[in-house]
């Protein structure tokens, strides 16, 4: 096993480049680079739309062109996209996220398509909402010149901005990350096209 470390912007093709120099070949994919920001949809101009396109949907693509085949040649790989529960159920808070993690789940199953009868599968996670850097910013964005105690602002946020969740707490990141390393351990194969949620109870459906 080989460890390297690359900082870089995948949604810039310079990065990518450098990446696919450096690591030419995977076993695991996991697209899990994303942006968010609860935006108001008049005040998105097409320069934020393009943003969001490029860093959520095209970076991932791109690193999903460059290795699936590799995957394919030698029959084991796996690709996981990392979405949202906003990609089936948009809140309205932020349409340019919620479109880009609608696009993960169809650019994963398009994906599947060209892994039959192969031991490479393509998957997306749908977390709810998680305690991520940027969340615990918003969060402090949200709270900070209130007079809630910081102690509590999560369980308002979850009150007052999440009522649909069954578990009333923000879904903590390891907690993610378990469950994406047990989609890809080898035993697993039989998630192949699959959307996967893990999001507390948050979408009100049975499928």
């Amino acid at each position: 096993m080989i460890a390297a470390i690359l900082a870089g912007n995948l949604s810039k093709p310079a990065d990518q480049a450098r990446l696919f120099a450096e690591v030419s070949d995977i076993d695991i994919l996991v697209n899990n680079m994303g942006i968010f920001q609860p935006m108001a949809y008049f005040d998105i101009d097409d320069a934020t739309w393009n943003k969001f396109f490029e860093v959520n949907v095209l970076a991932g693509n791109a690193l999903a062109r460059f290795y699936l085949p590799k995957m394919l040649k030698r029959d084991f790989g796996r690709i996981i996209f990392i979405a949202s529960e906003e990609a089936v159920m948009p809140s309205g808070e932020m349409p340019q996220y919620s479109m880009t993690k609608s696009m993960n789940l169809s650019l994963a199953k398009s994906l599947s398509k060209l892994t039959v009868a192969t031991h490479v599968t393509v998957n997306t996670i749908m977390p709810g909402s998680t305690l991520t850097e940027g969340v615990a910013q918003m969060l402090h964005d949200m709270y900070a010149d209130t007079d809630l105690p910081e102690d509590q602002w999560e369980a308002d946020f979850m009150k007052n901005h999440r009522s649909r969740s069954q578990i009333q707490r923000l879904i903590r990141p390891e907690e993610i990350g378990r469950f994406t390393a047990f989609v890809a351990s080898p035993d697993h194969g039989a998630f192949s096209g699959e959307a996967l949620r893990m999001d507390g109870g948050l979408v009100p459906t049975i499928f």
